[in-house]
C-alpha cells in the first residue's frame, strides 16, 4: 500500500466550538445539497449565522481553492471523498481545527495535525438480489468479480463520481497496472454499465441484474421505501478488501478565513449529536462522533477505513482515472 495514502482506524468522543457569530459564513460543500441542506438549514436556525454555499465536485471545489488561493471567499470546505482533503492539506490552506471539535471524534478520524475531521462514512458494497443469489456464494474479494460466476452479471457506475472517488483510490493502493487489468478484466466479464448507485439498486431489485458495486447506504433507502418489495441486500467483502473500503467525508476551515471561530462551530454542529443521528438515521450514513450510534438498520461500522489521501496532483489523479475508465470501455457496455 503506497505510504501516500493515510488509513484511519475506528469512532470517536465529546464537543462544542467557540466564539463570537458573524452574520455569514461561505461554504465551498461537496456533499449534494439533497443531503446536507437541512443541516446546515439547522444551523443558521440554532446560530443565527446565514450560509452562503457553493455547491459542485469535491475535485473541482478543491481546485477552485487552489486557484483563488488566500483571496478565497470560502471559510468551510466539506469534501465527499479523501483526496481533494488531502490535496488543499498539502498546499498549507487548512487551518487547525479547535481542539473540543476533533474530541467528538476518534483519534484516526481527524488528521494528525487536526486539519481535517471526519464526520460521516460511506462503504462500498456489493449490492445483491436475494431471490437469484445465496448468500453463502457470495465473494470475499472484488477481484473475484472478474471469474466466470460473474460473467455479465455486475454492474459498475462507471460514470458515477463515487465509484470515480473509489477507483482513484484503487489506483493509489494498487498501482495503475493491476487497477487497469481488474477494469479490464470486468468488461471482458461483461459487466454492465448503470450510471448511477440508485439505478443499479433498482435494477438488482427487479433482477435485471444479479449483483452490482454501490455505496452501502442506497440500498438500505430502497428497503427503507419499498420493504419487503425491494428484493436486494448488501454484501460487505471480507475486512481489508478494497472493494470494501468505507470512504469518509471530511470537513475542513480554510486557513485564509477570517472566521475560525465559526466555521468551527459549524464543523461542531456537523458533529453534534442530533446531526449525526440524522446522518444516520435518514441518509444511513455511519456517524463519526463518539457515543452517536449507526441507524439500527445498518451492519455495525466497518473499522477499516479511508480518511484524507495524500495526492500531489489531484486534477492529474482524477484525470488519470478518467482516462482508465474511458479506455476500458465500461461506459459503453
Amino acid at each position: 500500500m503506497p505510504a501516500a495514502i493515510l488509513l484511519v482506524l475506528g469512532l470517536g468522543a465529546s464537543a462544542t466550538a467557540c466564539g463570537g457569530n458573524p452574520e455569514s459564513l461561505t461554504v465551498y460543500s461537496g456533499r449534494s445539497e439533497k443531503l446536507i441542506s437541512p443541516i446546515l438549514e439547522a444551523f443558521t436556525a440554532d446560530t443565527g449565522i446565514a450560509l452562503d454555499v457553493r455547491y459542485g465536485s469535491s475535485n473541482d471545489l478543491a481546485l477552485l481553492l487552489a486557484e483563488e488561493g488566500d483571496k478565497s471567499p470560502a471559510d468551510v470546505f466539506l469534501s465527499r471523498s479523501p483526496g481533494p482533503t488531502g490535496f488543499l492539506d498539502d498546499l498549507g490552506m487548512l487551518a487547525g481545527i479547535d481542539d473540543d471539535v476533533l474530541d467528538r471524534v476518534a483519534d484516526g478520524d481527524h488528521s494528525p495535525d487536526g486539519t481535517w475531521v471526519g464526520f460521516a462514512g460511506r462503504g462500498r458494497v456489493l449490492v445483491y438480489n436475494i431471490d437469484e443469489v445465496d448468500a453463502a456464494d457470495l465473494p470475499d474479494s472484488v477481484f473475484d468479480l472478474t471469474g466466470p460466476e460473474y460473467q455479465s452479471r455486475v454492474a459498475v457506475p462507471g460514470s458515477n463520481s463515487s465509484f470515480q472517488d473509489w477507483f482513484t483510490l484503487f489506483r493509489l493502493r494498487n498501482g495503475d497496472a493491476v487497477a487497469i487489468a481488474w477494469l479490464d478484466d470486468m468488461v471482458a466479464n461483461g459487466s454492465r454499465f448503470y450510471p448511477k448507485n440508485g439505478a443499479i439498486v433498482e435494477a438488482v431489485g427487479r433482477n435485471e441484474i444479479q449483483f452490482g458495486l454501490v455505496n452501502h447506504y442506497y440500498n438500505f433507502q430502497k428497503v427503507a421505501a419499498n420493504g419487503g418489495d425491494q428484493r436486494s441486500a448488501n454484501h460487505g467483502f471480507a475486512p481489508g478488501d478494497d472493494g470494501g473500503l468505507v470512504i469518509i467525508a471530511t470537513a475542513a476551515v480554510i486557513d485564509s478565513s477570517g472566521e475560525k471561530d465559526a466555521a468551527n462551530q459549524l464543523l461542531a454542529h456537523l458533529l453534534s449529536d442530533e446531526q449525526q443521528i440524522y446522518l444516520t438515521n435518514k441518509v444511513y450514513e455511519y456517524p463519526l462522533a463518539l457515543g452517536v450510534e449507526p441507524a439500527d438498520a445498518l451492519p455495525p461500522a466497518p473499522t477499516y477505513r479511508v480518511g484524507a489521501v495524500d495526492i500531489d496532483d489531484i486534477a492529474a489523479e482524477f484525470k488519470r482515472t478518467m482516462e482508465i475508465i474511458e479506455a476500458s470501455g465500461v461506459l459503453d457496455q
